[in-house]
């Protein structure tokens, strides 16, 4: 039985999670953290510290805020405890950290948790390498009204493996209102979309002369995400330490 603890267990992510492990065998929520403790009735303690936390753990999954991952850091370094890390928004220190941490325990850090997503980048990165020459590369990203970040994490995501991928030779541009140059080779062009309820949905497109290439990945729930989620923390409860991603489990 892995047990774990759930970082940000009564957000959007958090109940996701939840419920889809009420489902599972094999894997327990054995305690929670929450700014608002009381905001759900959950099965499991639910703590707004993580330092209050005394139950043993195999693995921490974090989808919570920014400000709260220094913490949870601390915590599963000084507990060896592995970590799965989906919290977006994070600075270059909290990435730096990250990778402090990941000399000591097994970290894995993603901006996306859905196996679908994951693949999808696995394929735009072989097509990229190939197509780069002579075509024009841009990444559309829905979400719903309410979300705040644009573009959104996951584009970023997309467009940064891209990028590694043919040595960093891009620049990104966000929308091309008030830009009357016209698109130059070295672009990738990012766009976002707001509205209604999307759970998210990204697109990239290769475009050349007389075809076009596409590639999408759309979610109707955040059940994949919190699918994905399980299955990356089931990963790397056994892991040596280091740094991992999604393509490391994809890739299996």
């Amino acid at each position: 039985m892995v047990k774990l603890i759930l970082s940000g267990c009564n957000g959007t992510m958090g109940r996701a999670i939840s419920n889809l492990i009420e489902e599972k065998k094999g894997i327990e929520i054995i305690a929670g953290l929450s700014r608002n403790p009381k905001k759900n009735n959950n099965s499991y303690p639910v703590y707004t510290s993580i330092f209050e936390c005394k139950e043993q753990v195999d693995v921490i999954i974090d989808f919570s805020n920014p400000q709260c991952l220094p913490n949870v850091i601390q915590y599963a370094v000084e507990r060896n405890i592995p970590l799965l890390i989906a919290t977006t928004g994070l600075s270059k220190k909290d990435l730096e950290d990250i990778k402090i941490a990941s000399k000591k325990i097994p970290v894995l850090c993603t901006a996306n948790t859905s196996l679908g997503l994951n693949l999808l980048i696995n394929l735009v990165k072989k097509a990229a390498v190939v197509l780069e020459e002579n075509f024009d590369i841009e990444i559309i990203e829905k979400h719903h009204n309410k979300k705040i970040d644009a573009p959104s994490g996951s584009a970023f995501m997309i467009a940064d493996e891209i990028n590694k991928e043919l040595d960093n030779s891009k620049k990104y541009v966000f929308g091309r209102s008030g830009n009357e140059e016209k698109r130059a080779k070295n672009e990738i062009g990012i766009h976002a979309i707001r509205g209604g309820s999307i759970c998210g949905e990204h697109n990239v497109i290769f475009a050349g002369l007389d075809e076009i290439i596409e590639i999408k990945h759309t979610a109707f729930s955040k059940k994949v995400f919190a699918l994905g989620a399980i299955k990356a923390a089931k990963y790397i409860v056994n892991k040596d330490y280091g740094l991992y991603t999604m393509e490391d489990l994809i890739n299996l």
